[in-house]
């Protein structure tokens, strides 16, 4: 299980763009929790967990994936959140 690091830029309030963070995670049955500053979550993924933090730099979203199982690649792992992120 190995880890990743990116960023989202994003426009905008942070709790906006952490609410959609949220329900992008807990929608797949995941946990998300913290604030408007930093936080982490998990969500199982085929039966394998993904895991990770983020903090909240002025108007990046930067996301630190610390365990993924090694079949899915970091890039689906940010293009989701970013398709997620980026709906209105």
């Amino acid at each position: 299980m190995s880890g990743c690091n990116f960023t989202i830029p994003f426009e905008g309030s942070s709790e906006k763009v952490l609410v959609k963070a949220r329900f992008a995670v807990e929608s797949q049955g995941g946990n998300f929790t913290g604030d408007a500053a930093s936080g982490n979550f998990d969500v199982s993924v085929f039966g394998n967990n993904i895991a990770g933090s983020y903090t909240v730099n002025v108007q990046v979203l930067e996301i630190v994936i610390s365990s993924k199982p090694f079949m899915i690649p970091c890039s689906v792992i940010e293009g989701f959140l970013k398709n997620q992120i980026g709906k209105d």
